[in-house]
């Protein structure tokens, strides 16, 4: 039963037919767009989220990276949450390799409001970095893993329209949003001009991530991954991970977010302060007190469940492929004796 890890949906490994999947893989140069497995993943992604292309990257912060350069110029500005993962886990790279200048909005609730994005959107001045763009975030990470619902995105991405901006969705977990609102995930992609999704997370593939969008932009976004010496050669290894993953892992996404659920209720019954989340996915947090978070991850690690360190006392855990719920149930014991110990 032990581990249990809990620290990220990251953390997952290619089951054995998956493994088998990648065997199996018919292989050329990706670069040369002579790998069919690759050409594959990338037809399926963009049929998926009912976009024209899609384009295969290492991971979802270089997906996001080559869309923002690809729609921005050097000087223009990109409408972002200040909790965002692309503002505060993406290293600045829009910034210092595209001089982008990110025009920070209030998400705090999981969504930029439409006010907030106008706000952004200052009239044509010499002194303003003009917005080009508006980055939204569904699922959002720092939010609790909040699924925004269609109508709170359709809202935004209505007021970006109107001030002749474009949109891309970080959509890391956007098959997990669509499993919580029990939707297609074209109703999420429908509003967008680009997303990204990752392959590496709740789907369970070892790496990877998808770039969507209209063909002729996938084009200029492919020749960005190329300079940010994201070119690959013989990947339809990895790809058949994540075409193994989009045709079998995408249904059982609601799995790990009944664990999730699970967790929160054991946690919270136990006298623990848990976030509340009006449409929650894989993520749980939690606080404890001063006293139990300095080495709580510690402890519980040693009877075999991991999670990262506390910050501020807040603490995150993630379900995903490799959690069952027996594994969640024993995980939200260890943690609840562990702090009650402390």
């Amino acid at each position: 039963m032990f581990p249990v890890d809990l620290k990220s949906d990251t953390v997952t490994r290619p089951s054995r037919e998956m493994r088998q999947a990648m065997f199996d893989a018919e292989v050329g140069d990706d670069v040369y767009g002579e790998d069919p497995t690759v050409n594959r993943l990338e037809e399926t992604a963009a049929r998926m989220t009912g976009k024209e292309a899609a384009l295969f990257l290492t991971s979802g912060t270089m997906g996001n990276l080559v869309s923002v350069l690809t729609h921005c110029g050097r000087g223009d500005g990109a409408v972002l949450g200040s909790n965002s993962h692309i503002y505060f886990f993406e290293g600045g790279g829009l910034s210092a390799l595209g001089g982008i200048v990110p025009l920070t909005a209030d998400d705090s609730s999981g969504v930029i409001h439409p006010e907030e994005v106008e706000r952004n959107c200052r009239p044509e001045n010499v002194h303003f970095a003009p917005a080009k763009l508006l980055c939204v975030e569904n699922t959002h990470n720092l939010c609790g893993g909040l699924a925004v619902s269609p109508g709170q995105m359709k809202d935004s991405t209505d007021m970006a329209r109107k001030h002749g901006l474009s949109v891309h969705m970080d959509g890391a977990r956007v098959f997990n949003a669509a499993a919580a609102w029990n939707c297609p995930v074209t109703e999420f992609t429908s509003l967008v001009d680009t997303v990204q999704f990752c392959l590496s997370k709740g789907l369970g593939a070892p790496v990877g991530s998808m770039l969507c969008g209209p063909a002729d932009f996938i084009a200029k976004a492919r020749h960005w991954r190329k300079k940010v010496g994201g070119g690959l050669r013989q990947s339809g290894i990895i790809a058949a991970a994540g075409l193994y993953a989009l045709e079998n892992n995408v249904g059982r996404l609601a799995e790990d977010h009944r664990n999730a659920a699970l967790l929160a209720s054991m946690l919270s019954e136990g006298g623990l302060e848990v976030e509340r989340n009006p449409k929650p996915t894989n993520m749980v947090y939690f606080h404890v007190p001063e006293k139990a978070a300095k080495d709580l991850h510690v402890r519980c690690e040693a009877r075999g469940v991991l999670f990262n360190a506390a910050s501020g006392g807040r603490i995150r855990i993630v379900t995903h492929i490799d959690v069952s719920r027996e594994q969640a149930t024993a995980a939200g014991k260890i943690i609840l004796e562990e702090v009650l110990s402390s």
